[in-house]
């Protein structure tokens, strides 16, 4: 497992995904508010076990490296759609470590390739002179 899969879990429990590898390659940087509270901070520590444990499914060979919930994820509402041949529950998928379905957060996009777009920078932003006023 990598620090990517770990935080784009993440969203599958509804949280945004943190900064990874800043300022230490490899790892999450965790930054609550002090407008978190304790029950939000509580679903947060939930969520990280939960993903451990899946991360120890792994390790233990209940689910494979290449097709599991942290490598795959996050799960949209169109990767449910159609046929489901991976070796976890499409529930497991979405709905992970308590997750409720009125509290979901369906991300409208799967994993991207991040290294791609850091070696092929588009910038859509207007040209300097538009900023010379």
């Amino acid at each position: 497992m990598s620090v990517d899969d770990v935080a784009k879990r993440l969203i599958d429990y509804g949280f945004h995904a943190p900064t990874m590898s800043f300022p230490v390659a490899g790892t999450l940087m965790i930054e609550p508010t002090e407008s978190e509270d304790l029950v939000e901070l509580d679903r947060f520590c939930d969520a990280m076990i939960a993903i451990r444990a899946e991360i120890e499914k792994v390790g233990a060979g209940e689910w494979p490296a290449d097709d599991n919930p942290l490598r795959n994820a996050p799960h949209t509402a169109a990767a449910l759609g159609g046929e489901w041949e991976h070796a976890y529950s499409r529930e497991e998928a979405v709905f992970p470590g308590g997750v409720v379905v009125a509290d979901k957060y369906w991300p409208p996009v799967r994993r991207i390739d991040q290294a791609f777009g850091d070696r092929n920078l588009v910038c859509s932003c207007p040209p300097l002179d538009a900023y010379e006023d």
